[in-house]
């Protein structure tokens, strides 16, 4: 059976900026390219903000959008919005994948391999190193540690706050929505340090969690292969983990998983006796719950 078509995304924004920005006077192109670079943070950001950012006023970001055919900045927001928000779903990206790797059962294998390959050796060069050296320094000092994750991250996440908690340190998940996940939030407090797995889709659910991180003054460990995204902009440490996904094909969330754990077992190792002492007392806690073979 062949594969759905998918459908084509028109850039709204990115057309209308192409076409009429160089008609514009400097100031106004100063505006519209911050935008254009710099969707993500746009959505969630005032006229004033972004006149502080592009050193003009708030009437001038106002007079840019107009000057690419927006009513204003919420009619502009809806269309980045629209853009941003209607990233190929999971559902397309199994049928583009599956289609293109449907020749053999070495098809599939070898993407999956070499996806994991290439991130590999991205997650040990030696900027993504220090990052996680800098990363280990700072989950080692946490009174809690926050995982944030939806969807299949919030899988990890709760996985890894698992593996947080055997070594010794307390750890919660963040990977729900709405009320369920403020209620999550709700058990942050300074001292703690937060792990994000998040890519380019600026979502509430992120946006919200980085400015409670940021009230608090939480440092943010971000594990993205969206380097130039909004949440990378406000991360402490960003760590590039590379999902493959390009041209519509399906991530890997394995290779995150690999980087929790090369994080997870670097502070193990940093703090040993604190790891033994906690695994020592979760088996004399098990044995307690164990049944006994007695009659």
């Amino acid at each position: 059976m062949a594969a759905t078509p998918l459908k084509k995304r028109i850039d709204v924004f990115g057309e209308r900026y192409r076409a009429r920005a160089p008609a514009l006077s400097p100031r106004l192109q100063a505006v519209v390219r911050y935008i254009y670079d710099n969707r993500e943070t746009v959505l969630e950001s005032t006229a004033l903000e972004i006149a502080a950012a592009t050193k003009t006023s708030d009437a001038t970001v106002i007079r840019a959008i107009q000057a690419l055919g927006f009513a204003g900045l919420r009619d502009m927001k809806k269309t980045l919005e629209a853009w941003l928000g209607t990233a190929i779903n999971s559902e397309e990206k199994m049928i583009t994948t599956v289609s293109e790797l449907a020749c053999d059962i070495n098809s599939g294998i070898d993407f999956v391999l070499d996806g994991h390959k290439r991130a590999c050796d991205t997650l040990s060069e030696p900027g993504n190193r220090q990052a996680m050296s800098e990363a280990v320094a700072l989950l080692i000092g946490a009174r809690q540690v926050g995982l944030f994750g939806i969807n299949a991250s919030g899988i990890l996440a709760d996985y890894s706050a698992r593996l947080f908690n055997r070594i010794g340190i307390p750890a919660v998940s963040l990977n729900r929505s709405g009320v369920a996940l403020a209620e999550q939030l709700i058990s942050l407090q300074r001292g703690d340090v937060l792990i994000m797995m998040a890519q380019k889709n600026a979502h509430k659910e992120g946006t919200t969690t980085v400015r409670e991180a940021k009230r608090l003054g939480i440092p943010i460990i971000l594990l993205t292969h969206a380097t130039e995204s909004f949440f990378a902009k406000e991360a402490t440490l960003v760590i590039n983990v590379p999902r493959g996904g390009e041209n519509g094909r399906m991530p890997l969330h394995g290779t995150v998983l690999v980087c929790l754990e090369m994080l997870i077992l670097s502070v193990a190792s940093a703090t040993s006796s604190r790891t033994v002492k906690t695994m020592t007392r979760i088996q004399d806690l098990y044995r307690t719950l164990k049944p006994s073979n007695k009659k």
